[in-house]
């Protein structure tokens, strides 16, 4: 069994791809019997993991080190065939929601596979390929810009990622010049990352009207494959948090200011939550590596099984370094079955959450390799993080491995900051809202409209003298908004979900473990709705789910005496 660094890459030969689906897409189109049709379905989903495959493995060892040239190449490579990819794939969607046998064929692959062939049947056609190919290179473009820092600060050479501990030093002066020299690069680079996003933005609604939407707000709907709800849910959605969650999240930054002891609670601030210091993990990488080997063999066998296996295949890069890529994700290799976690570790409490959040997703798409569809190994992004963010929860019983004598305070600022972040996840969905909408607006009407929105929904957001954020530019470091349009109020839909699964695992473990392990083996056959109805928890946009759902985490954050959480020492 090969070790991910074992993998021979291959680049994709297009024209060989394009011939051997184009038959077995033939194939597809002329089956009247059942089996027939479903040969040519396994054919042609073999074709397409072979060539995700070969994606993958670029992404991963691209965003590895973005400075390697071989890997950066092929990243070009990808960003030309990928839209060329899609087109194929749309020739393949067109003859399977258009057979004859439609009806059979949904009770064989399930229904979900056709809905979210007709969505994405929405978001192409050929004469759209430069444009999408233009897109690519745009957000390639941001994250080798990202990712290139190289800033000197307290005698060391730092990327973006690796400030993490000086931002949660408990030294104000240390925070504020560290967050300066932070924002600084930003600041150097701001224009640049403006233009980015406004040839993003143009190109997009460009591709939005050449296929016949109004704006680019419903193609990104359609692209994220959306299919059981829609913009105004959404609205009404954030409405619920601008009322219910954001005045108990400005509660909780009114007592962390107090907490520290600060007259005012400035930018820099806001990532140091108590004055003896943040819970820290109490080892680096190996350290980790082996509390987790313990907590995932306790958890249950499947999770025994599963991690062991992303060890021995070395399915994980976890420690920042120079020239990788910022931020963290999970992705699959699918004809290797294999999950692989790429993260930023750098001393935080934040490498837990990795450990915790990325595996969740792992997790899952392990439980679904038994899938040959590729649709399936992941559902849509607003479920897959339901995983995610519910596995963070499943692992609390194990924290004191990591956190020791700190675990209270990891445990409330873990629990507290999954509050304040759902004001911050519908800001950023709103934001991407009003661009879209209005995507003639120049550079420092989207910076204002940043601004109009965070204070709507961030009210206690403070940026003291720093012109640039001030100037509305916190979200020029939210790689989403440049890479994937709209991929975010997904996170906040999960959370609410996850917190559904808090509640319920204090009162039933056993039975919270059981849905949170079918709803992984579900995959991405089901719609998100559907998802949520299977796992037994009740549907984010629903009246009231909001209120039901933060009500125990609520009463588990009023519990806590701050200033007890405060005597226990780093």
């Amino acid at each position: 069994m090969s070790t991910f660094s074992e993998i021979t890459y291959v680049r994709p030969e297009m024209a060989k791809l394009e011939a051997s689906l184009n038959e077995a897409i033939t194939r597809l189109k002329k089956a009247d019997q059942l089996d027939e049709a479903n040969a040519a379905i396994n054919e042609i989903n073999t074709l397409r993991n072979h060539f995700e495959t070969a994606s993958q493995i670029v992404e991963i060892r691209h965003t590895i080190d973005t400075r390697d040239a071989f890997y950066e190449a092929e990243q070009g490579f990808f960003d030309e065939a990928g839209p060329i990819y899609q087109g194929f794939v749309t020739k393949y969607y067109e003859a399977l929601t258009t057979h004859p046998l439609r009806a059979e064929l949904e009770k064989e692959w399930g229904t979900q596979l056709f809905l979210l062939a007709e969505a994405s049947l929405k978001t192409f056609s050929e004469e759209i390929i430069p444009k999408l190919q233009e897109e690519n290179r745009l957000s390639s473009e941001y994250t080798k810009l990202m990712s290139a820092a190289q800033i000197e600060y307290d005698g060391k050479t730092l990327n973006l990622s690796q400030f993490g501990p000086y931002l949660q030093s408990p030294d104000r002066t240390v925070r504020k010049s560290a967050s300066e020299a932070r924002y600084g690069y930003l600041k150097e680079h701001g224009d640049a990352i403006d233009a980015i996003y406004d040839k993003l933005v143009r190109v997009r609604t460009d591709i939005a009207h050449a296929l016949g939407f109004p704006t680019f707000v419903e193609l990104g709907y359609a692209r994220m494959q959306r299919v059981d709800y829609d913009k105004a849910m959404v609205e009404a959605y954030r409405k619920q948090i601008e009322e219910r969650i954001v005045p108990l999240a400005s509660k909780l930054k009114e007592r962390q200011q107090k907490r520290i002891g600060v007259d005012s609670l400035y930018y820099y601030d806001e990532s140091f939550a108590f004055k003896t210091g943040n819970a820290t993990p109490k080892g680096e990488e190996s350290f980790i590596i082996e509390g987790g080997k313990k907590m995932y063999r306790e958890m249950s066998k499947e999770t025994d099984e599963f991690f062991n296996y992303m060890i021995e295949r070395g399915a994980l890069d976890l420690t920042a370094k120079p020239g990788k890529a910022g931020g963290g994700y999970c992705t699959y290799v699918a004809d290797e079955k294999l999950p692989f976690i790429f993260s930023n570790f750098n001393g935080t409490a934040g490498d837990i959450d990795v450990l915790t959040h990325e595996v969740g997703h792992a997790f899952q798409v392990y439980e679904s390799r038994h899938f040959s569809v590729p649709e399936y190994g992941f559902p849509t992004y607003e479920a897959c993080e339901i995983h995610s963010m519910s596995m963070e929860y499943f692992a609390w019983p194990w924290m004191e491995e990591f956190f020791g004598d700190e675990t209270a305070k990891y445990k409330f600022n873990h629990l507290a900051g999954g509050v304040t972040f759902l004001p911050y996840g519908v800001a950023i969905d709103e934001f991407q809202h009003r661009v879209y909408e209005k995507p003639e607006m120049t550079a420092e009407e989207r910076r204002n409209t940043w601004r109009e929105v965070e204070r709507k929904y961030l009210p206690h957001r403070n940026y003291e003298e720093n012109d640039y954020l001030e100037s509305g530019a916190w979200w020029h470091q939210q790689g989403h908004v440049f890479g994937s349009p709209f991929y975010y109020i997904d996170y906040t839909l999960a959370q609410v979900c996850a917190f559904q699964f808090f509640a319920w695992m204090q009162e039933n473990r056993e039975e919270a473990w059981k849905s949170y392990l079918d709803l992984c083996q579900a995959g991405g056959s089901e719609s998100f709705l559907a998802l949520v109805k299977r796992a037994g928890l009740k549907s984010p946009f629903a009246e009231g789910t909001v209120e039901e759902a933060i009500a125990q985490v609520e009463a588990y954050l009023n519990q806590v005496d701050d200033a007890e959480l405060d005597r226990v020492k780093a």
